[in-house]
């Protein structure tokens, strides 16, 4: 059978599956893309991938050649090597699933039984209650020409692009972590998107137009294409732009809550998610405009024919979404195409790899066990599991006196030059025995002595790490300690779910919370923005952090004017949930006006109140 491409908006799903961690999602595609899932891959640790690569060439019976770091862009190889296997099963997955009997428990069956309500399940249904059996196979054929896998997905983190040496000479920037990881998947056979997370990285952005596969074919069709992770329609119009201008097209704007998430959080000075949206459905004919021109233009300086029309634009969301009902909301009101799922599969073994010793800790985890921490080494707050292997081995190793990671892996190693003077990781050994020594002679408080030292304390190896629930499930290093970068919705789920079950749950067939008292998404992203505003405060008062009064003024105004903004919204909520919504807005609004008043006391804040 002919391959077929499997780009982002083939399948009738409505939800899709984010990158969590280095190693939650590395080989979901092999779980769940047959059913038309889409799942995305970190691509952040080579040696954890070629691990994996060669721990499923056993499992299928595929031959396995290690490439080895002392092979000549060992990094970038790794990765496609890895992509290709996964391209190929998911392939051979999909064909078999295709070719299976409809029948109770079948692959195909499942594929269609877990479809939300849409044309194809209808068509399914239409099937079923078929009583003549030409009909009947004539209606089944046609089912089966229409499943379609799920895009294998990866992500690449712009901020983690670490440079690399040789005898002591710098290797040329195309070997950096970023740019090697790219050229991995550029030169892989998928066809499907790179989401670039974190923000604007120039070198990487342009040597993406390096690549055939970005650039469209004589279809006018892009066999690759470009996901931009986004915190607000300011940043997708920067980066946009920017890649338009080298001939590059943006396929999808995928905004994230800068808190209400996993892993790394953004936080933009209290820009909610609720506005941000609103300025993404009123203006995204008008951010396609200006980049499709700009992008035409880039095209005909390549040499390429511009296209007449822009190619097609996504517009997805992820970050706290926990019903149902939420869901519908994002697709209909909004006009957002799928929502990203993350947290909450962490409890789907089948879907993604967590321990079992992990998976017990999320199941009782308490919003206590889930912070948003400074463990990681990019400085960047980070959502943590405080009860995990990798926090516990935090705290022994500063108990027994060597706090720091051996670094075993050296990601994060790309900004810190205090000590050294090529960049270290501010989580090793080296730096933190360098730098505890040397805060004696920084001037500082008492105050700021003890919260510097903590927070130098808190960095952890999560590099490494994150790929542990991984390792430890595939019996790749049971010795493992991993650290589970769950965003605060998982105390909203306390069991193991089967695939069905969280599919049910998305589409509204079940619920899977723990409680019906979980407040809205909008609600508790608007909570956790003031906890970060209360934080910030702190710090400032403690004499940390050097930021304007601007920024305290900027952050509440936004944080008022989103108050204001939920407060019209209601109105398109049912009337039960329509009270309950504006009765937890009114108590934030009062925390919120709480706070403005300590600004107006506090020396050096009293002109933002």
């Amino acid at each position: 059978m002919n391959k077929i491409h499997h780009p982002s908006s083939n399948s009738a799903h409505t939800f899709f599956i984010p990158v969590m961690g280095t190693g939650f999602t590395i080989d979901s595609p092999l779980m769940i893309a047959r059913y038309g899932i889409s799942s995305t891959i970190s691509l952040v640790d080579d040696t954890f991938i070629e691990q994996m690569r060669r721990f499923h060439c056993e499992q299928v019976g595929e031959p396995y050649k290690e490439i080895s770091r002392d092979q000549d862009d060992h990094r970038a190889r790794r990765i496609t090597a890895y992509l290709n296997l996964i391209d190929r099963l998911v392939e051979k997955g999909t064909d078999e699933l295709r070719a299976s009997t409809f029948e109770p428990g079948s692959e195909i069956t499942r594929y269609f039984e877990l479809l939300p309500d849409c044309p194809l399940k209808s068509s399914y249904v239409q099937m079923l209650g078929t009583s003549d059996p030409g009909e009947m196979a004539h209606k089944q054929e046609a089912l089966r020409r229409q499943v379609l896998p799920g895009s294998i997905d990866v992500n690449i983190m712009t901020k983690l692009d670490r440079n690399y040496f040789k005898n002591g000479q710098a290797l040329p920037r195309e070997f950096s972590d970023a740019l090697a990881a790219l050229r991995g998947y550029a030169n892989s056979t998928l066809s499907s998107s790179v989401v670039f997370s974190a923000g604007l990285n120039p070198h990487l952005y342009s040597y993406a137009a390096d690549f055939k596969d970005f650039m469209p074919d004589e279809a006018g069709s892009l066999k690759k294409q470009i996901v931009l992770k986004v915190s607000d329609y300011r940043s997708a119009v920067v980066q946009g732009k920017f890649l338009a201008k080298r001939g590059l097209w943006v396929s999808e704007y995928r905004i994230e809550s800068g808190l209400n998430c996993g892993g790394h959080a953004f936080p933009s000075k209290g820009n909610l998610m609720g506005p941000i949206l609103e300025e993404f459905k009123q203006k995204n004919e008008e951010l396609i405009g200006q980049t499709h021109k700009l992008y035409s233009t880039a095209l005909s300086l390549r040499g390429l024919s511009p296209t007449p029309d822009p190619h097609e634009v996504r517009f997805r969301v992820s970050g706290g979404i926990g019903t149902a009902e939420e869901h519908a909301f994002l697709l209909n009101f909004y006009g957002i195409s799928k929502v990203g799922w993350g947290t909450p599969f962490l409890l789907v073994p089948e879907v993604t790899n967590v321990d079992d010793e992990h998976i017990e800790k999320l199941i009782n985890a308490t919003d206590d066990d889930v912070c948003l921490s400074a463990s990681s080494p990019l400085n960047v707050p980070f959502w943590n599991l405080m009860t995990s292997a990798s926090e516990e081995a935090r705290r022994k190793r500063i108990s027994e006196g060597r706090p720091g990671s051996p670094c075993p892996k050296g990601h994060a190693k790309i900004f810190n030059t205090e000590f050294t003077p090529r960049p270290d990781c501010i989580a090793s050994r080296s730096y933190i025995s360098k730098k505890l020594p040397h805060m004696g002679e920084e001037g500082l408080t008492e105050e700021q002595f003890k919260w510097i030292k903590e927070n130098v304390l808190n960095k952890s190896c999560i590099c490494h790490d994150l790929s542990g629930g991984a390792t430890v499930k595939t019996g790749i290093d049971p010795e493992a300690t991993p650290s589970i970068c769950c965003g605060p919705a998982i105390v909203n789920f306390s069991k193991i779910a089967t695939l069905e079950e969280m599919a049910g749950h998305i589409y509204g067939r079940l619920s899977l919370l723990t409680s019906a008292d979980r407040p809205h998404m909008f609600i508790r992203e608007l909570s956790l923005n003031l906890d970060y505003l209360r934080g910030e405060m702190e710090k400032f008062s403690l004499g940390v952090m050097n930021t304007a009064p601007k920024y305290f003024r900027e952050f509440k105004d936004n944080l008022a004017a989103g108050i204001e903004y939920y407060g019209k919204l209601a109105e398109q909520f049912v009337e039960g949930k329509r009270t309950h919504f504006l009765d937890d807005l009114t108590k934030q609004k009062e925390v919120l006006e709480k706070m403005i008043a300590g600004m107006a006391r506090e020396p050096g804040l009293n002109a933002v109140g």
